[in-house]
């Protein structure tokens, strides 16, 4: 019945690098590990072998713990549709579109699918290791908690909280997480880990001692700032630095990719395949300047295709992909992208607006269904086998160039497929054509690997977790759960007095 569950004081904090590595950490050890998240709120989403939908975060933590990725690992997702709506997925199926208010209503049902899961993990494995969401202060949230403390406190798990120093204000974001939760909540805080670290470690020390002798709680380690890490994360927030391969290109040029960052992107680790290509750069834009100097533009996939679609125009952006269409140059769509580029939307489930006209830069034609696709399915592109994954509403029949699921025309592609990029034989073949039709003196590396790219960035996760945390204190904590007596922060342990 071992368990932990990692917390952080703010949404990108760490939480799932965290997870990831103390899971490759264990299975390591001999420990048979799974990860697990209550509640994930993202749009990046993966499928698993028997077609459920659950967090990208949780698949590749499965990956990590050497592990078959399963539903009952992520037994609910929240995908935003909206800034007020989300689709509510509950162990690998769609089973509603709600509100706040709504969701609030489904608690208990929700409560009790979350602990059957988790049960199902504790009884199969020797440890799990449970992901928290956001940060577990949020007090205005607290009383229908399913995620972070509300689930420690039900399960009786040690926690320990993860704290993002990069972004300044680290040790106040420790102590503050602390003392905002009620005494019970507190009880169960067992140690605090930094991340992204960088400098001098002996500068750090005397804070992380104040801090101790402040929570009666101790840094369990400081994992130092690592380049390479992002691999699927949960968070846009991730998406603001530019992504490049330490080696140069093969070629004389590199290849400039730029990724269109809708509102409501969802899948963007499709692009970190491409990212991993020596000379290749990939850069999120949300203006139409940024697309100008790119060798491909890609439109991603999309929770909200018809509403991003106008958001495209309204930014001027999809003048300039018509443009570039016009001239020859490459345009990739995927999925909500792909959509964008056919002649017509028809949208009565998503977004009810009916028929839109979309960009009509493919010969395609899209019509939304009510049932979710769930798939991996498989095709050959360039004479290359591919793999991939798909997750949609939008059902899209084309005509012209076949190109895996979808179509081609000129220097236009779409295809409903995620995941097609980490097919290392297409995806040299797809760079190679993109080069030519934007007249790059580029070639991709014949060498790389993804797959070996991604296990070796679950080692490193291992890696951190071994060298830079106290392994045999988190040991005992899973063992053991947090000591006793701890002290109870104010003013979660003692409310102020009223004031007037």
């Amino acid at each position: 019945m071992r368990g932990l569950l990692v917390a952080g004081t703010t949404s990108d904090a760490g939480k799932s690098v965290v997870t990831a590595g103390l899971c490759r950490w264990l299975a390591r050890r001999g420990v048979k590990v799974a990860p697990f998240k209550a509640q994930n709120m993202s749009l990046n989403s993966m499928v698993t072998s028997d077609g459920a939908e659950i967090g990208r975060a949780q698949y590749m933590q499965a990956q990590a713990a050497g592990v078959e990725p399963r539903a009952v690992m992520n037994p609910v997702l929240l995908k935003p549709g909206s800034d007020r709506r989300s689709q509510v997925v509950v162990l690998g199926r769609p089973v509603a579109e709600v509100d706040a208010l709504q969701y609030g209503e489904r608690k208990e049902w929700l409560s009790g699918v979350v602990e059957s899961s988790l049960a199902e993990l504790r009884d199969e494995y020797d440890v799990v290791v449970c992901e928290g969401a956001g940060s577990p202060a949020e007090i205005n949230l607290r009383s229908r908690d399913i995620v972070n403390m509300g689930l420690a406190r039900a399960a009786e798990l040690p926690v320990i909280v993860v704290g993002d120093i990069d972004r300044g204000g680290v040790f106040a974001s420790l102590y503050g997480t602390v003392a905002l939760l009620e005494p019970e909540d507190q009880a169960l805080i067992a140690g605090f880990v930094i991340n992204k670290f960088r400098g001098a470690r002996e500068l750090l020390d005397p804070g992380l001692e104040q801090l101790q002798k402040l929570t009666g709680r101790p840094t369990l380690g400081v994992l130092p700032w690592t380049l390479g890490l992002y691999l699927d994360s949960e968070d846009t927030l991730a998406l603001d630095t530019p992504r490049a391969n330490a080696r140069g290109p093969v070629g004389r040029e590199t290849l400039r990719i730029v990724v269109v960052r809708f509102p409501r992107i969802s899948n963007f680790t499709d692009m970190d395949a491409l990212a991993c290509e020596p000379g290749v750069v990939v850069r999120y834009a949300a203006s139409a300047g940024d697309l100008a100097e790119a060798d491909l533009v890609v439109l991603p996939g999309t929770r909200a295709t018809v509403s991003d679609l106008a958001w495209l125009r309204e930014r001027g952006m999809a003048d300039e992909v018509l443009r570039r269409a016009r001239e020859g140059r490459p345009v990739l769509g995927i999925c909500g992208g792909y959509q964008m580029l056919s002649e017509e939307i028809v949208d009565l489930v998503e977004s009810g607006a009916g028929r839109v006209e979309a960009l009509g830069l493919l010969p395609a034609r899209v019509e939304f269904g009510v049932e979710k696709v769930l798939g991996r399915p498989v095709g050959r592109a360039y004479e290359e086998d591919v793999r991939a994954y798909e997750i949609h509403h939008g059902v899209v029949t084309s005509e012209g160039e076949p190109f895996l699921d979808g179509c081609r025309k000129g220097a236009v592609w779409g295809t409903t497929w995620h995941g097609a990029m980490e097919n290392d034989g297409f995806r040299r073949a797809f760079l190679k054509d993109v080069a030519r039709e934007s007249g790059r003196d580029f070639t991709p590396a014949p060498d790389v690997s993804f797959q070996a790219l991604r296990e070796a960035t679950l080692d490193a996760l291992g890696d951190l977790v071994e060298e830079h945390l106290d392994t045999d204190a988190v040991w005992r904590i899973i063992e053991g759960g947090a000591p006793r007596g701890l002290p109870v922060l104010p003013p979660g342990g003692a409310p102020p007095a009223a004031v007037g």
